[in-house]
């Protein structure tokens, strides 16, 4: 490939301007290289500028001509006069040969001596002629203007002794035009070669970083985003090669969280099922063993002989109802893990007090408030869950980890810092033991991040005075928004 060159794309790729464009219709030079381009357009120019030099050298080549032949016509008079007042005792014949001799050497026009009988005397440039074969002939069509001759009386004293027929010779003026022409274009070719090889040479080291730029485009086409290009000597590619080694990072960036998420969605899938199993182990398997027990005792109550014996068939049956309600708790909890049900179905704020409430009678050591009022009824199942599950990561943090005694959420509807539209914050704030130094974000906070980031919102994790700090900005949906907001909760301690 020739430096500068780029792969060609076609008229109907998509992101084309014509995409619907024939093929057929793109210019010739469509796959030409950039240098090759630039060369051909320094030849027009070339070109050009030989066209109009060319122009202006026939110009005042017509002109220097004419000029000389007006000059070499006026010359020729005040040289026959001098000739004939140089001779004292002239006779005609010996004049008119001595005329003949002198005008030979005359440049720029042709001198024929007549004797008074009209005949010519001597052997003049008309008996030999004139040829230039150095000369093209086209060059001389253009440059020769219309001939003139003029016929100068030969007088001594009062007599005509003989005329001198004086015709413009312009060849020898336009051999001089040919050669400083002919010299001028070798000259300019010479020049001009030098000028294109250098210009060839120069443009192949400039756009030889596009080459660079060709091949790492290949390579993040083919998912390699470890591609990098140094930074050439032309400002403006090498404010090219920034920008493509940054796009690179990013995406190098995007694809390694890709990874990790993907890695600790199937970790979570793992973490949820394994606590399922060990729930329904631990949790449900006790329950359904007594109930069996209770329901066997039961039978052999009935079964057995005598008067059945109803104090202990009523305590088989409370201890049943009693294992049931734990049953009906422990379902009610895993799916509001898996699933809040009331999600969608009452608004929002009552959820989020409802999970308050949850928390409260499962860590009865840690106090909970909740702040929720002006809230719509909804924002988007989206967003409704993603709030909710946020809400409830951060306060199982602090719990877990952050050992807190206060626990306080917030969420309220505001209007945008830019822009007409509106956001929802939430805040939940602990007095814990705030985050740990070389804290490794684990997949709760990972999770968080992840699901707001993907609403277009904004996470962060900062350390209280005490405790901890979550912060979450969640842009709102114009369609949700300026719903009727819920009526004020009652907050939960």
């Amino acid at each position: 490939m020739d430096p500068g060159e780029l792969p060609a794309v076609s008229p109907d790729a998509p992101g084309t301007v014509d995409g619907g464009r024939a093929a057929g219709s793109a210019p010739f030079w469509a796959g030409w290289s950039t240098r090759t381009r630039l060369i051909l357009a320094v030849l027009v120019i070339d070109a050009l500028a030989a066209l109009l030099s060319c122009g202006l050298i026939v110009l005042n080549a017509r002109n220097a001509v004419q000029v000389e032949m007006e000059a070499s016509l006026a010359t020729v008079e005040p040289l026959v006069a001098d000739t004939v007042r140089s001779l004292r005792t002239p006779s005609p014949d010996s004049l008119l040969h001595t005329l003949d001799l002198r005008f030979q050497a005359l440049r720029h026009v042709r001198v024929t001596i007549l004797n008074g009988a009209g005949e010519r005397v001597g052997f003049g440039p008309a008996d030999r002629g004139r040829d230039v074969h150095d000369v093209p002939g086209w060059f001389v069509r253009m440059i020769a203007p219309a001939p003139r001759q003029h016929d100068l009386p030969i007088l001594i004293g009062s007599a005509r002794i003989g005329t001198a027929a004086i015709t413009t010779e312009p060849l020898d003026e336009i051999e001089e035009v040919w050669g400083y022409a002919h010299s001028l274009a070798l000259a300019s070719l010479v020049l001009n070669l030098s000028v294109l090889a250098a210009l060839a040479i120069a443009l192949g080291r400039i756009l030889r970083p596009l080459d660079d730029l060709a091949a790492g485009l290949t390579r993040l086409e083919r998912h390699d985003y470890t591609a990098h290009l140094a930074p050439p000597a032309s400002r403006e590619l090498a404010v090219i090669a920034e920008r493509f080694n940054r796009v690179a990072g990013a995406l190098s960036e995007a694809r390694a969280a890709n990874g990790r998420l993907n890695r600790q969605l199937l970790t979570a899938q793992d973490d949820e099922r394994r606590r399922t199993a060990l729930e329904l182990h631990d949790e449900f398997g006790p329950c359904l063993f007594a109930l069996e027990a209770n329901a066997a005792s039961v039978a052999r109550l009935a079964a057995g002989e005598g008067a059945i014996d109803r104090t202990r068939l009523g305590a088989r049956a409370a201890d049943i109802g009693s294992i049931v309600a734990q049953v009906q708790s422990l379902n009610r909890d895993l799916l509001n893990r898996l699933r809040p049900h009331a999600l969608g179905e009452v608004p929002l704020a009552e959820c989020l007090n409802l999970l308050l409430r949850d928390f409260a009678r499962r860590h009865p050591g840690t106090a909970f408030e909740g702040g929720f009022e002006g809230l719509a009824r909804g924002y988007g199942d989206l967003v409704d869950l993603t709030v909710f599950r946020c809400i409830q990561e951060s306060m199982t943090n602090a719990v877990r980890h952050g050992a807190a005694a206060h626990v306080r959420a917030a969420a309220a509807e505001e209007a945008a810092e830019v822009g007409d539209g509106r956001i929802l914050r939430v805040t939940v704030r602990d007095d814990g033991h705030g985050v740990a130094p070389g804290h490794r974000v684990g997949l709760g906070l990972s999770g968080m991040s992840e699901r707001v980031e993907a609403l277009g919102g904004r996470f962060s994790l900062d350390k209280g005075d005490p405790g901890t700090v979550v912060r979450i900005t969640i842009p709102i949906d114009p369609e949700h928004a300026g719903e009727a907001a819920s009526p004020p909760a009652p907050q939960e301690k």
